[in-house]
């Protein structure tokens, strides 16, 4: 799952993605007309399977545009008649997907895999030190937080903090070696953990930035893929193979 979406992201340009996943839903769609499922069934399935593919857009905008694709395009096609509770059915399972007060943080988007390889080398921690994906979606960053530090070396325990419900439990599915909470990241406490790992946008980094100030202990670590806490000076950076950079925080934090 997480390679798939991770290529996808990576390789097919926009609209291709809403293209491939509009026809997916479609044909999910006509597949299951043609068995004796009722068709409110086969409706509420496909609008599912549409939010589904919605982690596929990189903005709230384009994942918008894949959630509601099908169930537009069914009613300007005339091939169902739609009630009227149908319009409101791709709205409230993207509200359960992305709870409304998740859309001013980041999009869902996967670490890629081996991001953080080489973490460990800049940012050793102890046995028995917490760790946090902050924000974890369906898993990716705990799963490359797990390449970075492998139990059989690092005795860390690994935990994820995810304000959606649906995207906790798949991410517990998928993580079943670390421990998943539903919560908000910016009101859980941060000081039980050595190290807290974000991938935000650079709008969310000054709030990540106070956060830590007030919960992270002396010693702990912020890493932040990508974007930089300008207040900030890094303790050290990595470069990932796709040319992306981690920046490494220690507390107590230096200012530039």
């Amino acid at each position: 799952m997480k390679q798939l979406l991770t290529s996808l992201e990576t390789r097919l340009r926009w609209p291709l993605p809403a293209l491939l996943a509009w026809g997916g839903v479609w044909l999910a769609f006509a597949l299951m007309q043609k068995t004796s499922m009722p068709e409110w069934l086969a409706l509420t399935l496909a609008c599912a399977l549409g939010v589904a593919f919605s982690v596929l857009g990189g903005t709230w905008w384009r994942r918008i545009a894949l959630a509601l694709g099908f169930p537009l395009s069914l009613a300007l096609s005339g091939v169902a008649s739609l009630p009227a509770w149908a319009w409101l059915l791709p709205l409230a399972l993207m509200l359960l997907v992305y709870p409304l007060n998740a859309w001013r943080d980041a999009p869902l988007f996967p670490t890629p895999t081996g991001a953080l390889k080489n973490l460990a080398t800049k940012a050793p921690l102890q046995p028995g030190d917490a760790v946090l994906d902050a924000g974890c979606g369906l898993g990716a960053g705990l799963q490359a937080l797990r390449l970075a530090y492998p139990p059989a070396q690092h005795q860390v325990s690994f935990h994820g903090l995810e304000w959606s419900w649906a995207l906790r439990a798949l991410c517990a599915l998928r993580c079943p070696w670390a421990r998943i909470r539903q919560g908000d990241i910016w009101l859980a406490d941060w000081r039980p953990y050595q190290l807290v790992y974000l991938f935000q946008r650079p709008e969310s980094m000054p709030r990540a930035v106070a956060k830590a100030r007030a919960d992270l202990q002396p010693g702990a670590w912020m890493v932040s893929l990508e974007f930089e806490a300008r207040e900030l000076k890094p303790q050290a950076t990595l470069q990932t193979a796709s040319g992306k950079t981690v920046w490494l925080y220690r507390a107590p934090f230096k200012r530039r």
